[in-house]
This record gives C-alpha cells, structure tokens and sequence, in this order.
C-alpha cells in the first residue's frame, strides 16, 4: 500500500470497507466506534456525507461529517492504523472541509475525548477548544476523560 491516496463519496455498498478501517482505528476501549446501522442512518440524509480514503482498492480512512445551517459537524474521521503517519487523516479533514465549503458552512465543528491524540492533527489544522464536557466519556477502565469541543472559521484557509 504506497500509492496515491484517492478520496471519494462513499456509497452504501462501501460500508463494509469503512466498518473494516472504523473496527481497526477505534479502540474498543472508549465505545467511540458506530455501527453499521448508524453508519448507514448518513447515507439517507441530504445534508450528510461520508467519504472514504483508498489506497488501490483497498480503504484506508474514512470521515463521516453532516451540515446544520452554515455549520458543519465532523461526526467521526479514521485512519487504519497500519497507514497512520501518511497524511491520510489531514487528506480527509480537508476533503469534509472543502465539501462543507461548497455546502455553504462558515464554521466547523468536532467533538473528542480530550486524550485522543487526533488533537495534534485538529489543532495543525487551525481549531480550537471552544467547549469541554467534563467526565463525559467512561473508558471500559472506568476513568471518566473529557470530551472537549473545537470549532475553526471560514475565515481560515482549509490547507493551513
């Protein structure tokens, strides 16, 4: 897997390929991964999308993103740990910013576990925190972490 990384609109019939990189990339130990039949609840709304990332043929991240008026939402954004440190997430952040562009957003918005280390890719990104849900997720360890909001303006560039 060292080719061009494509980024495309995933279809119903790409849930498999997503399901394998979402089962990959989120560690069961935060419940954080969704299921198919969530997934596939995007797929029926207008003002959703889920792209998916190919190397070749095979999948290797995805996001999944939804409009609100001039806002958009990153609901989730994986990359299959065995091609992590190739740019495929900073690909596909731009790719959901650049399609909510064109949907007419103004701002972008994500929620996270404040100990995910996706934070370093958000904030290279140009976000910030803009809210915090104290002991908002519980591990299978029983901690409680933080869920911690970030939102980035229009008024940046989405190649920052």
């Amino acid at each position: 897997m060292t080719g061009a990384i494509r980024i495309a609109t995933a279809r119903v019939g790409d849930v498999g390929a997503v399901m394998r990189v979402m089962e990959a990339a989120f560690d069961p130990a935060y419940g954080e991964a969704w299921s198919a039949a969530q997934l596939l609840t995007l797929f029926a709304l207008p003002s959703a999308r889920v792209a998916i990332a190919w190397d070749g043929d095979r999948a290797c991240g995805f996001s999944a993103a939804r409009m609100a008026g001039p806002e958009s939402e990153l609901l989730l954004l994986a990359v299959d740990p065995a091609n992590r440190g190739r740019g495929i997430g900073r690909l596909l952040l731009a790719d959901w910013q650049l399609w909510a562009t064109g949907q007419g957003a103004e701002d972008y918005f994500l929620e996270m576990r404040a100990d995910n280390d996706a934070i370093h890719l958000y904030t290279r990104a140009g976000f910030s925190e803009c809210g915090r849900r104290a002991a908002y997720y519980r591990g299978q360890d029983g901690a409680m972490r933080d869920a911690i909001t970030m939102r980035r303006s229009e008024r940046h560039s989405v190649t920052d």
